[in-house]
Protein backbone atom coordinates (compact mmCIF):
# COMPACT_ATOMS: atom_id res chain seq x y z
CA UNK A 1 0.00 0.00 0.00
CA UNK A 2 1.17 3.51 -0.79
CA UNK A 3 0.35 6.38 1.57
CA UNK A 4 0.51 10.16 1.35
CA UNK A 5 1.23 12.72 4.04
CA UNK A 6 -1.23 15.56 3.42
CA UNK A 7 -0.87 19.22 4.39
CA UNK A 8 -3.76 21.56 5.15
CA UNK A 9 -5.76 22.56 2.07
CA UNK A 10 -4.58 25.81 0.47
CA UNK A 11 -8.04 27.38 0.35
CA UNK A 12 -8.37 27.12 4.15
CA UNK A 13 -4.85 28.39 4.73
CA UNK A 14 -5.21 31.39 2.40
CA UNK A 15 -8.37 32.48 4.21
CA UNK A 16 -6.52 32.34 7.53
CA UNK A 17 -3.48 34.16 6.13
CA UNK A 18 -5.81 36.93 4.96
CA UNK A 19 -7.24 37.39 8.46
CA UNK A 20 -10.11 34.91 8.34
CA UNK A 21 -11.49 33.52 11.57
CA UNK A 22 -10.03 30.39 13.14
CA UNK A 23 -12.03 27.47 14.60
CA UNK A 24 -13.01 29.64 17.59
CA UNK A 25 -14.04 32.64 15.49
CA UNK A 26 -10.90 34.64 16.32
CA UNK A 27 -8.42 36.35 14.03
CA UNK A 28 -5.13 34.41 14.03
CA UNK A 29 -2.37 35.89 16.18
CA UNK A 30 0.70 37.12 14.30
CA UNK A 31 4.17 36.53 15.78
CA UNK A 32 7.82 36.45 14.66
CA UNK A 33 9.56 33.07 14.74
CA UNK A 34 12.67 32.49 16.79
CA UNK A 35 13.30 29.47 14.54
CA UNK A 36 12.64 26.90 17.24
CA UNK A 37 9.71 24.53 16.80
CA UNK A 38 7.30 26.48 14.61
CA UNK A 39 6.04 23.91 12.07
CA UNK A 40 3.82 25.26 9.28
CA UNK A 41 0.99 22.82 8.60
CA UNK A 42 0.66 24.00 4.97
CA UNK A 43 4.17 23.68 3.53
CA UNK A 44 5.12 21.12 6.21
CA UNK A 45 8.40 22.99 6.81
CA UNK A 46 9.64 24.77 9.89
CA UNK A 47 9.17 28.53 9.98
CA UNK A 48 12.58 30.21 9.84
CA UNK A 49 13.84 32.61 12.49
CA UNK A 50 12.67 36.13 11.71
CA UNK A 51 9.71 35.04 9.58
CA UNK A 52 6.19 36.01 10.58
CA UNK A 53 3.82 33.21 11.54
CA UNK A 54 0.26 32.75 12.71
CA UNK A 55 -1.01 30.95 15.80
CA UNK A 56 -4.61 29.84 15.57
CA UNK A 57 -7.15 27.27 16.66
CA UNK A 58 -7.69 24.60 14.02
CA UNK A 59 -10.19 21.75 13.82
CA UNK A 60 -9.22 19.22 11.12
CA UNK A 61 -12.75 17.83 10.88
CA UNK A 62 -15.68 18.95 8.70
CA UNK A 63 -18.27 19.20 11.49
CA UNK A 64 -18.54 19.64 15.24
CA UNK A 65 -18.97 16.34 17.04
CA UNK A 66 -17.54 14.83 20.24
CA UNK A 67 -14.34 13.59 18.55
CA UNK A 68 -13.63 16.77 16.58
CA UNK A 69 -10.53 17.89 18.44
CA UNK A 70 -9.54 21.54 18.12
CA UNK A 71 -6.12 22.84 19.02
CA UNK A 72 -3.36 25.29 18.25
CA UNK A 73 -1.34 25.19 15.04
CA UNK A 74 1.21 27.42 13.31
CA UNK A 75 1.16 28.66 9.71
CA UNK A 76 3.46 30.96 7.78
CA UNK A 77 1.88 34.42 7.91
CA UNK A 78 2.79 34.97 4.25
CA UNK A 79 1.73 32.65 1.45
CA UNK A 80 3.75 29.46 1.14
CA UNK A 81 3.38 26.56 -1.26
CA UNK A 82 1.40 23.57 -0.08
CA UNK A 83 3.52 20.48 0.44
CA UNK A 84 2.90 17.94 -2.28
CA UNK A 85 1.30 14.72 -1.09
CA UNK A 86 4.19 12.31 -0.61
CA UNK A 87 5.06 9.09 1.18
CA UNK A 88 8.18 10.78 2.61
CA UNK A 89 8.11 11.98 6.22
CA UNK A 90 7.51 15.74 6.26
CA UNK A 91 10.32 17.99 7.49
CA UNK A 92 8.22 19.14 10.46
CA UNK A 93 8.24 15.66 12.00
CA UNK A 94 11.49 16.04 13.90
CA UNK A 95 10.48 15.04 17.43
CA UNK A 96 11.44 11.54 18.63
CA UNK A 97 7.83 10.30 18.54
CA UNK A 98 4.25 11.25 17.69
CA UNK A 99 0.71 10.11 18.34
CA UNK A 100 -0.54 8.23 15.28
CA UNK A 101 -4.28 7.55 15.34
CA UNK A 102 -6.88 6.25 12.90
CA UNK A 103 -10.28 7.80 12.16
CA UNK A 104 -13.33 6.27 10.51
CA UNK A 105 -15.40 7.59 7.62
CA UNK A 106 -17.57 9.27 10.25
CA UNK A 107 -14.52 11.34 11.37
CA UNK A 108 -14.45 9.67 14.78
CA UNK A 109 -11.51 8.03 16.51
CA UNK A 110 -11.27 4.30 15.87
CA UNK A 111 -10.64 2.97 19.36
CA UNK A 112 -7.47 0.98 19.81
CA UNK A 113 -5.81 2.53 16.75
CA UNK A 114 -3.82 5.25 18.51
CA UNK A 115 -0.39 5.07 20.02
CA UNK A 116 2.82 6.97 20.57
CA UNK A 117 5.04 5.86 17.71
CA UNK A 118 8.76 6.55 17.12
CA UNK A 119 9.10 8.99 14.23
CA UNK A 120 10.95 6.50 12.04
CA UNK A 121 8.07 4.02 12.40
CA UNK A 122 5.22 6.40 11.48
CA UNK A 123 5.01 5.29 7.84
CA UNK A 124 4.90 1.59 8.72
CA UNK A 125 2.27 2.20 11.41
CA UNK A 126 0.13 4.26 9.01
CA UNK A 127 0.26 1.47 6.41
CA UNK A 128 -0.91 -1.07 8.99
CA UNK A 129 -3.78 1.19 10.08
CA UNK A 130 -4.87 2.07 6.54
CA UNK A 131 -5.04 -1.61 5.59
CA UNK A 132 -8.04 -1.81 7.93
CA UNK A 133 -11.49 -1.28 6.41
CA UNK A 134 -12.69 0.71 9.43
CA UNK A 135 -9.97 3.37 9.13
CA UNK A 136 -10.42 6.10 6.51
CA UNK A 137 -7.40 8.28 7.39
CA UNK A 138 -4.76 8.81 10.04
CA UNK A 139 -3.68 11.86 12.02
CA UNK A 140 -0.16 12.56 13.20
CA UNK A 141 -0.21 14.60 16.42
CA UNK A 142 2.36 15.83 18.87
CA UNK A 143 3.06 13.22 21.54
CA UNK A 144 3.62 15.97 24.09
CA UNK A 145 0.84 18.44 23.36
CA UNK A 146 -1.56 16.54 21.04
CA UNK A 147 -1.25 19.32 18.40
CA UNK A 148 -2.33 18.30 14.91
CA UNK A 149 0.64 17.92 12.53
CA UNK A 150 -0.70 16.38 9.31
CA UNK A 151 -3.01 13.75 7.87
CA UNK A 152 -2.08 10.49 6.19
CA UNK A 153 -4.29 8.93 3.49
CA UNK A 154 -4.14 6.07 1.04
CA UNK A 155 -2.46 7.19 -2.19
Amino acid sequence: MTIQFKALPTEHVRALQRGGADAYGHTPERKISDGDGMPCRHCLKNIAAGDAYLILAYRPFPELQPYAETGPIFLHAEECDRAAGSDALPEILESPDYIVRGYGRDDRIVYGSGGVIPTGDITARAVILLERDDIAYVHVRSARNNCYQCRIERA
